[in-house]
């Protein structure tokens, strides 16, 4: 398999993926870059920057030195970024959420978008129209950001984070075809939604995994 180099911009997602590559691809060689003042900075400039772009595509740059034959970027937020990076590099640079909204375009046309972070919303509702454009899909986003539920998670209340992101879900079934997890800090919440709604609900990491098998075969 080829060398995987992941970047990160939250340690928490190192530790997950580190999990799930070792399930999913055993004796894989990959390795993790984690830069939490990345989404220190599109937090304080509202969203992408000139600065922060120069600064993924130097991650990305360095990761490919260090011997990475794929990258992997895992923040939904730093997604416009990979789009201008991809060009500059000879290896696949790859979106976290990717395989996720190409899958919510496939499974429905009404799709919810459920963001605790106000750099995500954006981002993943212009990714869910991309992928319909590419798949010559009618969709209609329906985006909504629960900023309290971050709130909740960086005091540490992971329980009240987990209701808020539960009631919107619920909300946004109503009316939606499919519900999107916008970010991996809830997907966890992925298999208990899926059991209690009567819609799809979907999440960027184990999604994200599994699709890696095409582009990690030698």
């Amino acid at each position: 398999m080829k060398r995987l180099a992941l970047i990160h911009t939250v340690i928490f997602l190192a530790d997950m993926f580190k999990k799930k590559l070792a399930a999913r691809y055993p004796g894989l060689q990959s390795f993790h870059v984690v830069d939490e003042s990345l989404i220190q900075g599109l937090f304080a400039a509202g969203g992408m920057t000139p600065g922060i772009v120069r600064r993924l595509a130097g991650q990305a740059g360095l990761a490919r030195d260090a011997g990475a034959e794929v990258i992997l970027f895992t923040c939904s937020s730093t997604s416009p970024a990979v789009s201008l990076i991809r060009p500059l590099l000879d290896v696949p640079v790859l979106k976290i959420d990717d395989p996720m909204a190409e899958q919510a375009v496939l499974t429905g046309e009404k799709i919810g978008v459920i963001c605790t972070a106000k750099t995500t919303l954006l981002p993943c509702q212009n990714l869910i129209r991309e992928h319909a454009d590419r798949l010559g899909r009618k969709v209609t986003v329906h985006g909504r950001l629960e900023a309290a539920a971050f709130e909740a998670v960086m005091a540490g209340d992971k329980a009240r984070h987990d209701e808020l992101v539960k009631q919107v879900a619920v909300e946004l079934s109503r009316e939606c075809d499919v519900v999107v997890l916008a970010q991996a800090s809830m997907a966890h919440l992925a298999p208990e939604l899926n059991e209690s709604l009567n819609v799809p609900v979907l999440a960027g990491p184990d999604l994200c995994v599994e699709a890696l098998a095409d582009y990690l075969k030698d």
